[in-house]
């Protein structure tokens, strides 16, 4: 079972897209997270001025963005950044609730979470380099591992998906909560496309091997979003050349938010994946599938 954690949240400003914090029982860190248009109110706060982390997240070249730092007041640093880094459109302040972390523990957690973030390698890094680890004694180490374990658990609640890997190690068996996963297809013989995926933790996971269109046709705009995850995973060799055919296929089995995200990357262009996905060997589709199940619970 995976570890379990309980978050409180509290919107500052009673708004979903405001300020809000982030706490846990039994963690001491604290998570601040606002947008840039509230950047003055949220470095009046106390928390702003502590030693502690921030992410910067944005967008460049209509790409998503990152920027990892730390400071011993992070109100300062993110001041510096104001005026040289005009790309970030949110932040996130994390510190310790009694102000206790010094220099050498954000230097820690900086840079294990590049390392992270390199190595979930879901949104690319404006940081330069990854800085070596500095040196802490066991106990030290120990305490930083845990409270970076507690807020990687964390931040995803909060849309912060920096660290999250869409990439996926196959298990000998899947499970969801549905109970077990059957596995599912999607096939287009003239196209050559030929995928199967499975339910695993609430993602829908691509299987390693599946076969996918060797272009996306469909229309790249920005309403259209999943040719920007296609191009990304050719870009990062997820996809890749099929032989002499004139598909790609996966390297490595890839989680998606959805099965139409999951259809339109397999297909090339937008498609309704409740529709399009099916339970191998059968005719019943994935919407079929789960109104059965949901039918029967």
């Amino acid at each position: 079972m995976s570890k379990l954690i309980s978050l409180e949240l509290f919107f500052i400003d009673g708004k979903p897209d405001g300020m809000l914090t982030v706490e846990a029982f039994g963690w001491t860190g604290h998570i601040l997270v606002l947008p840039r248009t509230r950047l003055i109110d949220a470095l009046k706060r106390e928390e702003s001025s502590y030693t502690g982390v921030y992410i910067l997240l944005g967008e460049k070249d209509d790409e998503p963005l990152a920027y990892i730092g730390e400071g011993e007041s992070i109100s300062k640093r993110i001041k510096q950044h104001d005026s040289k880094k005009d790309w970030w459109t949110k932040a996130v302040l994390i510190t310790s609730t009694a102000n206790n972390l010094n220099k050498a523990h954000v230097r820690y957690m900086e840079a294990r979470l590049i390392q992270e973030g390199i190595g979930a390698d879901n949104i690319k890094l404006d940081n330069g380099t990854s800085p070596p680890l500095p040196s802490l004694n066991e106990s030290s180490m120990a305490n930083m591992e845990e409270f970076i374990s507690q807020l990687l658990m964390a931040l995803p609640a909060v849309q912060v998906d920096l660290f999250v890997s869409k990439v996926k190690v196959d298990k000998p068996k899947q499970t969801t909560h549905y109970d077990e996963s059957p596995i599912f297809e999607l096939t287009l013989k003239k196209e050559g496309v030929k995928a199967t995926a499975i339910l695993d933790d609430g993602e829908f996971v691509i299987q390693q091997g599946s076969l996918a269109r060797g272009e996306y046709i469909g229309k790249r705009i920005d309403k259209t979003h999943y040719w920007k995850i296609y191009d990304k995973l050719v870009e990062q060799g997820i996809l890749v050349k099929h032989g002499s055919s004139d598909n790609l296929v996966f390297t490595e089995s890839y989680a998606f938010s959805s099965t139409s995200a999951a259809g339109a990357v397999c297909n090339g262009r937008s498609t309704s994946g409740p529709i399009a996905w099916k339970v191998q060997g059968t005719k019943q589709t994935y919407r079929e599938w789960e109104a059965e199940k949901l039918a029967k619970d």
